[in-house]
């Protein structure tokens, strides 16, 4: 361990190292200033791109990208009331409020100061879950694994959304679109019409960005507007630091949520911005003005949004579980890169677990600097009207695309994912249990086939299969539940009516 740890060190500080970690910095900094995109839009974008890279190279660049969009999406939160990505719709709540009354410098500043000191928590968290959760790990076989992979799929299903039962269909239609080519169990070929094209599958960056990109980029389309009235963001960057240093406690407990909510595969970003706005909320006595303007409505989302992606890489490196949607492409640059996510981690790839953790530190103090240096001339961006920014987003996405096959097959696979993701943005389905579905369904078979036939039966009986299997029946049943009172919350609205 010691080894993998002073390897690690150097790999980091090694000259194209961090090249391609602040190139993939810039990268998330480009996205993530974007409105609606987010990570896995740019996660997507860069598979094709790490084709044939050595992989802490490739790791850097995934690394270096992922950690700086959930700092970068603060810019059109706050600058123009649009979600930056899913994870910060909670910044609107008061970050917008202050950039309408002429402090958007201050709400920017302990932004980004709050997005640092919560990235580094959850890098320093990962560090010390590595040599704990080794032995814990080493000992997972085949049926354990395929009851994560359950657990994760279930956990996405129920918690994703207003209504968990659409999320659990969510979950499956991924799975669906999984299954489709070559089954890896079996040398049969299913869902694929006769059509050569689909024997390999739908790629992932087809997937992601059909999915995320373009339902994104239609709604703002239709909008028709400017991103934002005002250009001029005043003054306040040291008022800033100094309000999320006072309030460092509340950064720190915000930031173990962040890690806690991307531990657990399935939410990730689509919640833990609002579980930490919530906590701040409930904690609060002395007249807060949540929604009006309140700084620490500011503070405990971007705390928490940085810090779930420390959570997030355990069981996506350790496990194969994707926390989130981003992390579900990040498991598929690893399979990219010949790297198989899992247990073997801590025995193989030690080091590059590691480097990650490292890279991820490193990552988010350029970030964090950069989003600081560049705030006047991207604030100055938001004056151009959407209409002309979409054409250049659209080339890009396209570009990445075809990069996947280069055959005319993934233009339209790009068309028919995005129409469905479209749909189910119209209808409020959780496109991120979709994506995870996606990624997973490999898994879920492989773990499957491996336990049938090394074990037969018998490894239902296994006690780590039993442990999970109860947490999986818990987890639906609080679903159900949950899904039993907003419809029961429904029908009364409704007879009030």
């Amino acid at each position: 361990m010691l080894e993998a740890l002073s390897q690690s060190f150097v790999t980091i500080f090694t000259f194209s190292h961090i090249v391609w970690l602040v190139t993939g910095v810039l990268a998330g900094l480009s996205i993530g200033v974007l409105p609606g995109l987010g990570g896995i839009v740019g996660m997507s974008i860069l598979l094709p791109v790490i084709y044939g890279m050595e992989p802490d190279i490739a790791f850097a660049l995934l690394v270096g990208m992922v950690a700086v969009i959930p700092t970068s999406d603060t810019f059109p939160s706050v600058l123009m009331g649009i979600p930056g990505s899913a994870a910060s719709q909670a910044t609107i709540m008061d970050g917008y409020p202050m950039a309408k009354r002429g402090e958007a410098t201050r709400a920017l500043s302990a932004a980004f100061t709050a997005s640092l000191m919560g990235g580094l928590v959850g890098a320093v968290t990962l560090s010390l879950v590595i040599p704990i959760a080794k032995p814990l790990i080493l000992a997972f076989g085949s049926p354990e694994l395929f009851m994560l992979t359950v657990l994760g799929l279930s956990m996405v299903g129920i918690l994703a959304g207003k209504r968990p039962i659409r999320g659990l269909l969510a979950a499956c239609l991924g799975l669906v679109i999984g299954a489709i080519g070559a089954a890896p169990a079996a040398a049969e070929y299913r869902f694929t019409f006769g059509t050569e094209y689909m024997m390999d599958g739908i790629p992932l960056v087809v997937v992601g960005l059909g999915l995320f990109a373009f339902p994104e980029i239609i709604d703002l389309l239709i909008k028709g507007k400017a991103i934002s009235e005002k250009t001029t963001i005043g003054r306040g960057w040291v008022k800033g630091v100094k309000d999320a240093l006072a309030h460092k406690l509340l950064v720190l407990r915000c930031s173990f949520i962040g890690v806690i909510i991307g531990f657990l595969p399935g939410l990730g970003g689509s919640v833990v911005d609002w579980i930490a706005y919530g906590h701040v909320v409930q904690i609060t006595k002395d007249k807060p003005q949540f929604g009006k303007g309140d700084i620490r409505g500011v503070i405990a989302p971007e705390s928490a949004n940085n810090a779930k992606e420390g959570g997030g890489l355990i069981p996506t490196l350790l496990f194969g579980i994707p926390g989130s949607g981003s992390m579900a492409v990040f498991l598929g640059g690893m399979l990219i890169l010949g790297i198989q996510p899992g247990p073997s981690m801590v025995t193989e790839h030690l080091d590059l677990v590691y480097t990650s953790v490292w890279s991820l530190a490193l990552a988010n103090i350029v970030g964090a600097a950069l989003c600081v240096i560049l705030a006047r001339p991207i604030a100055q961006l938001t004056k151009v009207r959407y209409a002309y920014i979409a054409p250049f987003m659209i080339l890009i996405i396209t570009l990445a695309c075809y990069q996947a096959t280069q055959t005319w097959g993934d233009l339209i696979a790009l068309l028919v994912m995005g129409i469905l993701g479209w749909i189910m943005k119209q209808f409020g389905w959780p496109r991120p249990a979709a994506l995870i579905g996606y990624v997973l369904a490999a898994n879920l078979e492989t773990y499957l086939f491996i336990s049938a036939q090394r074990f037969g039966w018998t490894w239902l009986w296994r006690p780590g299969v039993l442990v999970i299997g109860a947490i999986i029946v818990i987890s639906l049943i609080l679903g159900l539940r949950k899904t039993a009172a907003i419809d029961k919350a429904a029908q009364k609205s409704e007879a009030k009516q």
